[in-house]
């Protein structure tokens, strides 16, 4: 089994196989995260029935399709199914006639089956309530990238799927230490500073990672993958979106908003950008990027209850936005020629937070808190001039309130005067403006941590980029 981290994904599938009861899994998460490959590598392709949705296709199609899967786990065709309650009969008959034992039963890419006008939905209810629930031998896994969908019809399902799902199992990207495993499996030689580029690029997402070309520098990957006159990921962001949204351009329009802001953006702040409406359908759209991990939404520290901000959260569609999408300089090497360009260093900063942002775990753990309850949120000054903000604020059950700032550099980040000057208006501020009892400790989160010189001292801790792979 070639499988890198998954740890625990992979016991709660194995605890379900040996499980005596019937069990409906729901395996989600955003696309080209690996969740078909971690199925099918743990089952080994030992399925009673496996089938897969088409993106775009009919109603017609999809079913023909079904019945050719049906012939070949040993049912049959003949009739042809008209409807999908003539499918799913099939299925039954199928499973029916199989040999005691387990019977595992993976239904992939479920969200692009449920096309306009089609009873799938209705009839995959009538299977799994009226037969599949009561059979014992039946273990049943749902897969699909379309979280926003998942979430509205099988988690939120207010008819008969309502309450039935046993499991639920939300695959993330991976971690900075699941992308160096990675690496080192498929003996592809890059640094962990290069390690941290790829990620401020593809993040960790296992299918963009596992294209990488061993004998190839790290900039010579990018220009490969998105760069090259055959760039396979040229088209993946338009792609991307089409596959998980029915009307995509609304959710495109948020992205490309919030990709031009570092520092978070409002929802009205969101709207007055995007040109969108500030209503229900916005409020949706931006609901339907968090499930599915394009976006991520941070509480405002001194409103917890009506305050948020929005962040962009997935690196590749900041990268694309960023350097591929007007990109018409038709250099097939233009990141190796211009990676390293002074203009790269806004970028490079928010790719940097993002990743940061994506590494709470191990922020935490290198701070010692593990342990300690905490919650997360971002701040803006309404009072200070001129303003003040705080991206990552960490809030401990223990008194300390951790503001983190984070530095991309090249080599230890000295604090200067300016930015020691910076750093303290916006300690007084937050703690004049919040009211907090708590102590404050400015946390530096950098790449290769302080020079011990400058204003070394005014930190009261520091996390450095080997930190984040823990």
């Amino acid at each position: 089994m070639n499988l890198i981290g998954r740890k625990n994904e992979i016991r709660e599938l194995r605890r379900f196989h040996a499980s005596d009861q019937p069990e409906l899994i729901v395996v989600y998460g955003r696309r080209r995260v690996g969740k078909t490959f971690l199925v099918k590598e743990l089952f080994g392709n030992d399925f009673a029935f496996y089938f897969t949705g088409t993106i775009g296709v009919s109603d017609a199609v999809h079913l023909a399709n079904f019945d050719e899967a049906i012939v070949e786990y040993g049912g049959t065709d003949a009739p042809a199914s008209a409807s999908w309650h003539d499918a799913f009969r099939k299925l039954r008959l199928l499973l029916s006639s199989q040999d005691e034992g387990r019977k595992t039963v993976f239904i992939d890419e479920m969200p692009w089956l449920d096309v306009s006008g089609s009873d799938f939905l209705t009839a995959f209810d009538y299977f799994w309530n009226s037969w599949a629930s009561a059979v014992p031998e039946i273990l049943l896994i749902l897969c699909g990238s379309s979280t926003s969908w998942i979430t509205k019809k099988l988690f939120h399902n207010r008819g008969g799927l309502h309450n039935r799902v046993t499991g639920r199992m939300y695959l993330a990207p991976f971690t900075l230490g699941e992308c160096e495993e990675f690496f080192k499996s498929r003996g592809i030689e890059i640094t962990r500073y290069q390690m941290l580029e790829s990620y401020m690029v593809f993040g960790g997402i296992p299918f963009y990672l596992h294209m990488f070309d061993k004998g190839l520098s790290f900039s010579q990957n990018v220009d490969r993958l998105c760069f090259s006159n055959v760039a396979p990921l040229r088209d993946e962001y338009r792609e991307l979106y089409c596959s998980l949204f029915s009307r995509p351009q609304r959710h495109m329009r948020i992205v490309e908003s919030l990709a031009g802001s570092t520092d978070g953006m409002t929802r009205n702040e969101v709207a007055t950008l995007s040109g969108l409406a500030a209503n229900g359908r916005l409020t949706e759209a931006l609901s339907e990027l968090e499930q599915c991990d394009f976006v991520e939404r941070y509480t405002d520290f001194t409103r917890l209850k009506n305050g948020a901000y929005y962040y962009l959260k997935d690196p590749f569609t900041l990268f694309y936005l960023r350097y591929m999408k007007d990109n018409n300089t038709k250099d097939e090497y233009f990141w190796t020629n211009y990676g390293e360009d002074g203009g790269h260093r806004a970028w490079n900063g928010y790719a940097f937070e993002l990743v940061c942002r994506g590494h709470l775990k191990q922020l935490k753990q290198s701070l010692g808190i593990s342990g300690v309850s905490t919650s997360t949120s971002s701040w803006r000054s309404k009072e200070t001039e001129p303003g003040a903000q705080i991206d990552l604020v960490i809030s401990r059950r223990d008194g300390v309130i951790n503001l983190c700032e984070m530095k991309y550099t090249k080599h230890p980040y000295t604090i200067g005067k300016a930015e020691a000057e910076a750093l303290e208006r916006k300690k007084a501020a937050f703690a004049v403006e919040t009211g907090t009892r708590s102590a404050l400790h400015i946390t530096m989160v950098t790449t290769y941590g302080l020079e011990r010189k400058g204003y070394f001292g005014l930190a009261q801790s520091q996390i450095t980029m080997d930190d984040l792979f823990l």
